[in-house]
């Protein structure tokens, strides 16, 4: 499947990306202006991702470099089910260096508090009553395996919530030329418990991890099913 770079105007190769489990990501040449750009295949709507460029400007304000989307030539930020943005260049963070962000995920988190919830989704709070949301369905899981996420979930209710990038690891997160950290791949930021962030970065306990263990059941069993049984059978 071909992106449709003409939507934005872009006549360039493309090659693609690696490293993505549930997106398809090409990056072209140079184009006319000297840059490089990333076109990703997303299941998101325009207002989901409208919703996302707010947020990412108050990633930035905290520090963090963010590839934001560019709208095409029709002023839309998807195309036949394609983003495009800026590649960024430079070095992938190492698994003991994922501790230097925790300052700026926790003032990321304290500065998007009052943010609504991302159109189309449902925090793992919503999820202990319904059923559907962002890439959740609980409907399509085991009763037995939807009981033993919710009442995880459950067990860190009293918790704070926040906008959350919702997936970081050394693979979305890039040291630039100038030093700044870049914070990539945005695709399952949502509304939730901060845990779910501050879980991979240190900061958690064993009810936390289990917490963060069943979202990565719920919202993997049908996109990648393996992963998500294997994880199920560990809860």
């Amino acid at each position: 499947m071909r992106p449709p770079i003409e939507s934005w105007g872009i006549d360039a190769g493309l090659r693609p990306l690696a490293g993505g489990h549930r997106n398809l990501a090409f990056v072209t040449a140079c184009t006319g202006s000297g840059r490089q750009l990333v076109f990703k295949s997303t299941r998101r709507s325009e207002a989901a991702l409208k919703w996302l460029s707010a947020v990412q400007k108050v990633a930035e304000g905290v520090g963090f470099v963010v590839p934001k989307l560019i709208a095409s030539q029709d002023g839309k930020l998807v195309e036949s089910g394609w983003t495009c943005e800026p590649y960024v260049d430079g070095n992938l963070l190492s698994a003991d260096e994922l501790l230097s962000i925790r300052p700026q995920i926790v003032a990321f988190h304290a500065a998007t508090k009052g943010i609504p919830q991302r159109p189309g989704f449902l925090s793992s709070q919503d999820f202990i009553e319904l059923d559907h949301g962002g890439d959740v369905d609980l409907l399509t899981m085991p009763a037995k395996v939807v009981a033993r996420c919710r009442g995880l979930w459950s067990a860190v209710s009293e918790q704070t919530e926040a906008v959350i990038h919702g997936d970081i690891n050394p693979g979305n997160l890039i040291r630039c030329s100038d030093g700044k950290i870049a914070l990539i791949d945005w695709d399952e930021c949502r509304r939730d418990l901060v845990l779910f962030d501050m879980a991979v970065l240190g900061a958690s306990n064993e009810k936390e991890q289990s917490a963060r263990l069943a979202w990565e059941v719920a919202c993997s069993w049908e996109i990648e099913p393996d992963h998500a049984r294997q994880i199920a059978s560990r809860l």
